[in-house]
């Protein structure tokens, strides 16, 4: 059995917009997938607030970070557009296997995938969707623990930032690169994911939606926004020797 997820995090709400730090292994709202769950970010917010919420962004279950919500469903529309404008930005950390490279940008067209929220079959399942996203290593380090044939195992800290919004689109991005992410049980490596739940305790996907900055529809306002880390996420930082490389690139 699962550990039940710790409680979100609601990093900020002024009038009706409401930011939310989401635990990894929460859904944002019912899924007909998942439907045996009866736990979802959705109602833990309208829980503590009082009153409905509706989310702009999702992510997917195993994925933690930034949830944008409104409570006036009326923004909605608006902010969902706000978040597709150019100047918004969307950042996420990731820990692949692996040494990638600097810097780069992967634009690999990517076909859709059945979404959990509309049982409906997709049309046209062959064709491919533009798909963009930009990475940036921020460390690397190589272990002293053999797996398959290899004597030692490489790994990366990487800073990904979403230019299209696909279904799993960073998940098979790095895959595609053959970094897949640590944890991922749909596209990553099972002795990999196996190593870091062994050695470091974790046993979740990590990604992370780290970054949100957006312009509000309303009033015009730059607003930006920082997701801290899960005590999971942190203790793989910790002992790979990455909380001092975070902590500077957050500064930058």
């Amino acid at each position: 059995m699962q550990p039940t997820p710790p409680p979100p995090l609601i990093l900020f709400q002024q009038d009706a917009l409401v930011v939310v730090n989401k635990p990894a292994g929460l859904l944002v709202h019912r899924s007909e997938i998942d439907r045996h769950e009866t736990d979802f970010l959705l109602q833990r917010v309208r829980d503590v607030l009082g009153e409905p919420v509706y989310a702009i962004n999702r992510l997917d279950k195993p994925t933690s970070g930034i949830v944008l919500m409104t409570t006036d469903r009326t923004q909605v529309a608006g902010l969902s557009e706000a978040l597709k404008r150019p100047e918004s930005r969307k950042t996420y950390l990731a820990v692949v296997r692996g040494v990638i490279p600097e810097s780069g940008l992967i634009d690999k067209p990517l076909k859709r995938i059945q979404d959990d929220h509309d049982p409906r079959p997709i049309k046209d399942p062959d064709l491919l969707q533009d798909s963009r996203t930009e990475f940036t290593r921020l460390a690397q380090c190589e272990l002293q623990i053999p797996i398959d044939r290899y004597a030692t195992t490489r790994y990366s800290l990487v800073k990904l930032r979403l230019l299209t919004g696909r279904r799993h689109q960073l998940r098979r991005h790095m895959k595609s690169l053959s970094h897949p992410i640590i944890g991922d049980t749909s596209y990553g490596k099972s002795l990999h994911n196996r190593l870091f739940a062994e050695q470091f305790q974790s046993h979740r996907l990590l990604l992370h939606a780290w970054k949100l900055e957006f312009t509000h529809p309303e009033n015009g306002q730059m607003l930006s926004f920082t997701a801290p880390l899960c005590e999971q996420f942190n203790r793989v930082l910790d002992a790979l020797n990455w909380t001092a490389v975070l902590e500077n690139s957050a500064r930058s």
